[in-house]
């Protein structure tokens, strides 16, 4: 039996595998929670210098997407996340997280924050499992009783 090949690359946002990853995340994320509650970066911003976004292919089959920001304060968060229903719970986002956090790390940067939706228990499963842990809002997020704000150190 041939084990599938698992890629993780940084991408540019305007790659049509990226563009189709966060458009099926926006369509999932808009199911669960009002605009307001809805805090993922647009194509500007994605766009812009401070980001870094990853693709992961299962035998060169896109599968999912991870982002990281810098910010000047010194931390940086992930942006993005998503990986497809078909492919989840195959450690696919622990590696995405993988990536991020050697990024952060070649950025000298020692602390990732997370904003998630509570109504994502496969996501906050996961980043939980890595060593996340709950803090309150951070950076311009607001309380908001659907988010749920994350943390983690690294080493």
């Amino acid at each position: 039996m041939i084990m599938p090949k698992l890629v993780i690359t940084p991408e540019k946002p305007t790659c049509s595998a990226i563009q189709e990853l966060i458009r099926e995340l926006d369509n999932y994320l808009a199911a669960l929670y009002p605009p307001e509650s809805r805090h993922g970066l647009d194509m500007p911003a994605l766009l812009h210098k401070s980001v870094t976004i990853f693709l992961a292919r299962l035998d060169n089959e896109p599968v999912g997407c991870g982002g990281v920001k810098f910010f000047p304060q010194g931390y940086a968060e992930v942006k993005r996340m998503y990986i497809k229903p078909a492919f989840r719970g195959k450690g696919i986002g622990k590696k995405i997280l993988n990536q991020i956090e050697l990024s952060a790390k070649h950025a000298n940067i020692y602390t990732v924050r997370i904003e998630t939706g509570i109504y994502q228990p496969e996501a906050i499963g996961l980043y939980e499992k890595v060593g996340f842990y709950k803090i309150l809002p951070f950076g311009e997020y607001k309380p908001d009783p659907l988010s749920l704000f994350l943390k983690k150190n690294l080493v």
